[in-house]
């Protein structure tokens, strides 16, 4: 088949969209796997958005104030491809031909630094829509610091497309709320409303007034009625420019669109057309019918225009931001800092120092003071928690609410949406300009695991401040204290965990936290009050940067035992191995905050401290056993906690479970053979006393 003949814009607009629709096929069918209806109903509305609206230029796709564009349906990848490809950010059609292949720069789903052009990685449902609030925080937060009245190097709009499924999980809701509240008027999002999921009709399961939920929230709503209509989408955007609220457009769309026997059903959402289907589909387009991938001339050359524009917009930009550097030199100065997240001399100098006859101190409050004292030097730092500032000590002294108005305040209220939190952290670090903390207690963890995921997917540096981190927190009981958190978080790739076993070495976890910047990490922190550790007859607490060192050892020889032991246990550890000097046996302590550095540690370090040869050894933390043996190997022994907590002081909840130092002392000698364990395992029993009135709001901010 011929070419098809372009003589009136309509048709050149055509033949790009019919071009984005048949690559979107043509990849699903060749991978025999993917999403080939979405894009295919999609694809007017992203032509209208990428060659009418998005602020881009494909040339360099981190230019600070381009348009962010998140395709929260992340399953549909291949309507971001294709509009990748067609307008010029790298990808090749040998891209597109390798679709959700081994190590192809199209996977199934988007991931962001794998792909220029894919601002976040999407594909869990819900994650991208809330990526995008915080986007918008992070765009709105920088414009209220930097621009002035007549100049503005930070003025740019955060679009994204939603499915039904995005709009369904609780996690968008959460986002959604926020945003309207804060009235973040640079969202622009888009409901693909085709009535189609997986398993049939939305009609199954989501029959609600969407508009009418969005309007509650605070949001600009808007309607089209044809998802072909590119006048009528236009026109939507341009209202939703005008608006100060946040906007959601819904776009009617019909899924597969085009195709014969599958458009408007869910045959067309997770699975090739069919080789039959895709030819029936391009003859009702229209198109050739024996070439697959084909991309016309035309098309290609009127896409491939986004590079001028994006050129001439950037270069526009650019003009303006000298004329911003001239005027405002310290703020361009800041500005750029911030972008490039550059520490200032003497950045840690105000951090505090704690001395052994210190009054004992929770790390909680312990990183509270650094954040504050660190929040003195660097700027772009900020953060918040979920309704729990209070208790985390997240809050930034005289730093002000980012709230509507205050848009330059740097303590953020995530209100009580854990989730959300996550996700809208993942969105502000991938914006860039920002340093973000957020803080929960670590049993809440469990709601905002996914972008805790997907920032260690991506390599984003969040940065999670979870307080009341064991069965220490005490009387809350064990609604609140947190078992298997530490385990499961553990076992995320990429993700570093810390817990501290004092004030200098949370100290000195914050130190570390604000270097790194290759990835998400935790902190761990206790309710209860610890003594500060004599570092003076200990190891310093930098230790804390190889994950594990030799806190305590073995005075005139090798050590018989090794006792390891993180957190808040470190000082029970400690006080076990008192005890057995006093019986002659030698014994070493080591504490271990990272589990994750340590193990990025060379061999010959991580066998200094923990020798070989020593086989006899035993490890004590609050929490799940599991994972414990890699260090103390399959003879070795493990204080724990293998059920749930209790409601009783602290004190007496250690006791009870075994996380005293007569019980380690007493494995320590059953790992030498020398007698049974003497003290309970802390894995057998749980003895509650009554819950204590009175503690805390929210069962147990305190």
């Amino acid at each position: 088949m011929a070419s098809p003949t372009n003589t009136e814009h309509g048709d050149l607009d055509q033949l790009c969209i019919n071009t984005i629709r048949t690559l979107s096929m043509d990849a699903v069918q060749k991978a025999n796997s993917g999403h080939p209806g979405t894009p295919m109903a999609l694809a007017p509305l992203a032509y209208v958005i990428w060659t009418r609206h998005l602020r881009h230029n494909p040339a360099d796709p981190k230019w600070i104030d381009r348009d962010r564009f998140v395709l929260s349906c992340g399953h549909a990848s291949m309507l971001l491809y294709s509009m990748l490809y067609l307008t010029g950010y790298g990808l090749t059609l040998d891209d597109l031909k390798n679709f959700r292949q081994w190590e192809s720069k199209t996977p199934g789903h988007p991931e962001y630094g794998l792909t220029d052009g894919v601002e976040t990685t999407t594909g869990p449902l819900g994650q991208g829509v809330a990526n995008g609030v915080g986007m918008a925080m992070a765009e709105a937060h920088l414009a209220a610091l930097f621009n002035t009245p007549e100049h503005k190097p930070i003025d740019h709009h955060v679009y994204a497309i939603c499915s039904d499924g995005d709009l369904m999980e609780g996690v968008a809701a959460e986002a959604a709320s926020i945003a309207g509240h804060l009235g973040l008027g640079k969202l622009i999002y888009f409901w693909d409303d085709n009535n189609i999921t997986i398993e049939g009709s939305t009609d199954l399961a989501f029959t609600e007034d969407l508009l009418g939920r969005f309007a509650a929230y605070g949001w600009h709503t808007d309607r089209v009625d044809d998802g072909n209509d590119l006048e009528a989408i236009d026109a939507a955007i341009r209202r939703a420019k005008e608006d100060p609220r946040p906007s959601m457009i819904a776009v009617k769309t019909i899924i597969g669109y085009g195709s014969p026997k599958k458009a408007g059903t869910e045959k067309a959402h997770g699975e090739p057309l069919g080789e039959d289907e895709v030819k029936a589909t391009k003859q009702a387009l229209g198109w050739p019918t024996t070439d697959t991938f084909w991309v016309p001339d035309e098309a290609l050359a009127h896409m491939r225009k986004a590079g001028e524009r994006g050129q001439a917009l950037q270069d526009e930009w650019r003009r303006r931001f000298e004329a911003f550097r001239a005027a405002e030199p310290q703020l361009a100065a800041d500005l750029q800092a911030a972008l490039d997240r550059t520490l200032p001399e003497g950045w840690d100098a105000d951090l505090p120092v704690y001395k052994p006859e210190d009054k004992p101190l929770a790390t909680r409050a312990a990183s509270g003071k650094a954040i504050n004292a660190i929040a003195g030097k660097v700027r772009w730092l900020m953060g918040g928690s979920a309704d729990l500032a209070v208790s985390n000590n997240t809050h930034i002294d005289g730093g002000g609410d980012f709230e509507p108005g205050t848009f330059d305040g740097r303590n953020l209220h995530f209100g009580v949406r854990e989730h959300a939190m996550g996700s809208l952290m993942n969105g502000m670090t991938l914006h860039g300009g920002v340093r973000v903390f957020g803080g929960t207690f670590l049993i809440f963890s469990d709601y905002m695991r996914p972008p805790i995921r997907l920032a260690a997917l991506m390599e984003q540096p969040t940065i999670y401040v979870f307080t009341h981190d064991s069965v220490g927190l005490g009387e809350d009981g064990p609604t609140h204290q947190p078992i298997e958190q530490l385990a499961a978080l553990r076992g995320i790739p990429g993700l570093v965990d810390l817990r501290p076993s004092d004030a200098n070495e949370t100290v000195e976890a914050w130190r570390w936290l604000m270097e790194y910047h290759e990835g998400p990490a935790f902190l761990s922190l206790t309710r209860q009050g610890l003594p500060h550790l004599d570092r003076s007859k200990l190891g310093a607490a930098s230790g804390l940067r190889r994950g594990a060192y030799v806190l305590a050892d073995a005075e005139g020889g090798e050590p018989q035992v090794i006792l390891i032991a993180t957190g808040s246990e470190v000082s029970v550890a400690l006080e076990a191995r008192e005890q057995l000097a006093g019986e002659g046996i030698a014994a070493r302590v080591v504490a271990m905050p990272s589990w994750t550095l340590f193990s990025r540690q060379p061999k010959e370090y991580r066998d200094q401290v923990l020798p070989p040869a020593v086989t006899a050894r035993v490890s004590v933390e609050a929490g799940s056993p599991l994972g414990w043996h890699q260090w103390v190997g399959s003879e070795g022994g493990v204080v724990g906690i293998s059920h749930f907590g209790a409601s009783a002081p602290a004190k007496e909840i250690f006791k009870q479970l075994g996380l005293s130092a007569e019980n380690v002392a007493a494995k320590a000698r059953e790992a030498l053979g020398l007698e049974p364990a003497g003290g309970r395992e802390g894995s057998d029993g749980d003895n509650a006393g009554p819950a204590r009135e009175g503690t805390d709001e929210r069962g147990g901010k305190g």
